[in-house]
């Protein structure tokens, strides 16, 4: 799906990926910035055009109004977790797994990373206030969104019998526990540093290792 033309992001399907133009990305990461630096209040249309330099305009056809920006923001933040197409994934059990490694490898690095975790304090601080939406955004447009395609990962290598299951959520669930452990948390709290992308990698295989021995077929 593209919205090289526009998005209605109050009416599209929250677990369909939405895939931006170069451009757009550009557009999209200063909005994190602003957002990061400044709260939600700080991300308004007319300072967007003029950090990104472009027009208002384009902004409204792109995304519509100010929460159809915050929302686009938290889904292009998502997408940077990459799912491999089905055939190409489950094409042989080595390829499906080193699959699920590199998924896992990325949804560490998305979610260790230092937007994602000023996007979850900012949104954290805004839990008990009304009109907050940005938690909500971040449920619906983040998690639930890449949960939903992870899912869909998970039941293509059973279908090819790489992996035995009862119930997909629940399997899962046990792969984002095995991979993040209290490392997110301790992140948000402050009390250790980003990993290292090898550190990372190394513990996304660890985990997918440690599915395996529960999960694989």
């Amino acid at each position: 799906m593209s919205i090289a033309a526009s998005i209605d992001f109050h009416d599209a399907d929250p677990s369909t990926p939405v895939a931006f133009t170069p451009r757009q990305e550009a557009v999209l990461e200063h909005a994190l910035c602003l957002l990061v630096e400044g709260g939600e209040k700080a991300l308004t249309t007319a300072g967007l055009a003029r950090t990104a330099n472009c027009s208002k305009e384009s902004l409204y056809k792109w995304f519509g109004d100010r929460d159809g920006l915050l929302a686009a923001v938290v889904a292009y933040q998502a997408s940077k977790v990459h799912f491999p197409s089905e055939g190409g994934a489950t094409s042989d059990a080595a390829t499906y797994r080193a699959h699920v490694d590199a998924f896992v490898a990325e949804l560490l690095a998305v979610l260790f990373g230092e937007t994602s975790l000023a996007l979850n304090r900012l949104s954290i601080g805004q839990s008990n206030r009304e009109g907050g939406r940005l938690g909500q955004l971040l449920l619906v447009r983040g998690k639930h969104m890449i949960s939903t395609r992870a899912r869909s990962l998970l039941e293509a290598g059973r279908h090819k019998g790489f992996l035995k299951f009862d119930d997909a959520t629940t399997a899962y669930q046990v792969l984002y526990g095995l991979a993040v452990r209290d490392v997110h948390i301790r992140l948000l709290l402050g009390e250790t540093a980003t990993p290292a992308e090898q550190d990372l990698k190394t513990q996304a295989r660890t985990a997918v290792a440690q599915f395996y021995q529960l999960y694989g077929a």
